[in-house]
């Protein structure tokens, strides 16, 4: 038993224990990982000194394990810093602690910062700042005599043109080109007066700048050798007792880099513990406590699954050894297939159902463009023109030939198609119709979740009107007209947007036994007969 072990303060004798462990990626909370959480929940209330960081949000997690007496209690631990520090009595240590005062990083991060503090000093630095508004000046001055002359050269050019139209003496042509000669040579000695003045001035400016870039390339090898040394201090384990680092994992996953914030989530560090002081997991969930973030999506007390982009390397090797059950999703979707609802010699509207892939990824689940290039073998072209989200049913576009899928792609760009979907949301909105206008764009650390971001995000503009109310549950159309990667399930969701996640979105909302978002209806212009196609497919909802 362990100081980070915790019991349960209710009975849980009555509360089956779960076959196989938790797949972390896609879950149901199990009950006892419910009264963790809470317990979790009634401890942080009580903490005053974090409730001001806590209103900013923050990624809990619980672990419920078995002791080796066969006493059943849980773990408990948070993602990054808290309040400041990653080391708290009530939850689990992080598997590297980047806050030791000795460590390498604490030392490294140190030079770094002085580094930073030295280039700000030297941008900012008076005498470097007026080197560079007196550059400028001189480079305005410059060009503007520059240009007097030329401008004053062709002038008397067209003057001297003029006059040899008349019958001029040798001498009279002489004086001409003596004038002309004059001018070109009073050209160039402007340009290499100013040539000289403007060099002065750079030659200190290159000085100062060699030593600006001299200590960014400092920074930049100093982080990037940091970043590879901290890498290598995570020392992950695993249920078979093998052991590798952070770098090992991402090189093994994709040869990449682990992002920023690798193996400082929850997770890992619950997994962590258990392994290196013989507890063995039974359960585990994440939540979100305190305000959703501006840019991304996370409601407060709700469960979310674990990170992919971080944490899946190194999940999936720390579970190695362990009974972990199978991702229901992919049970889900090896049964499913798309039917189609109507065809002609040109095009073919089809219904995907929820829980099916439009395009393949890297699995090799099945996907709505394998099952079309097995209906239809003799097709030119990528067939399939749009995409919806994996877990969204309903209808798509697909073209029989390269040419028609030109020139309906040629619609889907010049926003031509019109769409509608029918979701329902978890709660009440107040407005009866309206318009969500929210750019979004991928969110690096955790794909294929969306962020609002204003500086950086895509346009995304959704309009919508509600269909009914009741049951606390809103029956809404929304009409979208762009098309973005989890565009209405963002709009519907974020603080800014609706503010009412639609009903099984686990990204946004909550889990429940399938999003309710169908794609119900799709209108275009026929590329051939140009005739109004309007076709519909009503939801099972």
């Amino acid at each position: 038993m362990t100081e980070k072990f915790h019991h349960f303060k209710e009975t849980i004798n009555n509360i089956p224990l779960p076959e196989q462990f938790t797949c972390p990626f896609h879950y149901t909370p199990h009950p006892l990982c419910e009264m963790a959480a809470q317990e979790v929940q009634h401890y942080i209330q009580t903490q005053t000194e974090w409730q001001q960081e806590l209103q900013k949000g923050k990624m809990f997690g619980v672990l419920i394990v078995r002791a080796t007496d066969g006493n059943i209690g849980f773990l408990a631990a948070f993602s990054g810093l808290l309040a400041g520090h990653n080391i708290h009595d009530y939850f689990v240590p992080p598997i590297y602690d980047l806050q030791h005062p000795n460590g390498f990083f604490h030392i490294e991060e140190a030079h770094i910062s002085d580094i930073n503090t030295t280039i700000n000093k030297l941008e900012t630095a008076p005498q470097y700042l007026e080197y560079k508004k007196t550059l400028q000046e001189e480079q305005q001055i410059a060009a503007l005599a520059i240009g007097t002359a030329k401008m004053q050269i062709q002038k008397d050019k067209l003057a001297r043109d003029i006059k040899r139209k008349q019958q001029l003496s040798t001498e009279e042509e002489a004086a001409l080109i003596r004038e002309s000669q004059h001018q070109k040579a009073e050209l160039k000695r402007i340009k290499e007066h100013h040539a000289r003045q403007i060099a002065r001035i750079q030659a200190y400016i290159d000085q100062w700048q060699k030593q600006i870039d001299s200590l960014k390339n400092e920074r930049k090898q100093r982080s990037a050798t940091l970043q590879r040394k901290l890498f290598t201090q995570f020392k992950i384990h695993n249920f078979l007792g093998e052991v590798k680092d952070l770098y090992e994992l991402f090189k093994e996953k994709d040869n990449s880099i682990p992002p920023a914030g690798a193996g400082e989530c929850a997770a890992p560090r619950l997994l962590q513990y258990a392994i290196l002081h013989e507890l063995h997991p039974i359960a585990m969930a994440e939540f979100w406590w305190g305000d959703s973030p501006r840019t991304e999506l996370r409601r407060h007390g709700y469960y979310y699954p674990a990170c992919k982009s971080k944490c899946e390397p190194i999940l999936q090797f720390m579970l190695q050894g362990l009974n972990v059950e199978d991702n229901p999703l992919q049970k889900i979707i090896k049964e499913l297939e798309p039917e189609i609802v109507w065809e002609d010699a040109w095009i073919v509207v089809i219904y995907k159902p929820a829980g099916m892939l439009s395009v393949p990824g890297k699995s090799d689940l099945p996907t709505v463009t394998k099952w079309l290039q097995t209906q239809y073998p003799t097709a030119s072209g990528p067939l399939l023109v749009h995409r919806l989200d994996m877990a969204t049913s309903g209808l798509l576009l697909a073209a029989k030939n390269k040419e028609v899928h030109a020139l309906l792609q040629k619609q889907f760009q010049l926003r031509e198609i019109k769409k509608r979907y029918i979701a329902l949301l978890d709660g009440i909105i107040s407005s009866a119709n309206g318009t969500v206008n929210l750019p979004l764009c991928i969110d690096p650390d955790d794909r294929p979740r969306q962020l609002v971001d204003f500086k950086h995000g895509k346009p995304a503009i959704t309009h919508y009107h509600v269909i009914s109310q009741e049951n606390n549950i809103t029956r809404i159309a929304f009409y979208p007209i762009t098309g973005r990667t989890h565009q209405l399930r963002v709009h519907a969701a974020h603080p800014l947007g609706l503010n009412t996640p639609i009903i099984g979105d686990e990204l946004y909302g909550k889990k429940a036994d399938r999003l309710f978002l169908h794609a119900e209806a799709i209108e275009f212009i026929h590329p051939i007969t140009n005739e109004k196609i309007h076709i519909e497919k009503k939801a099972d909802f």
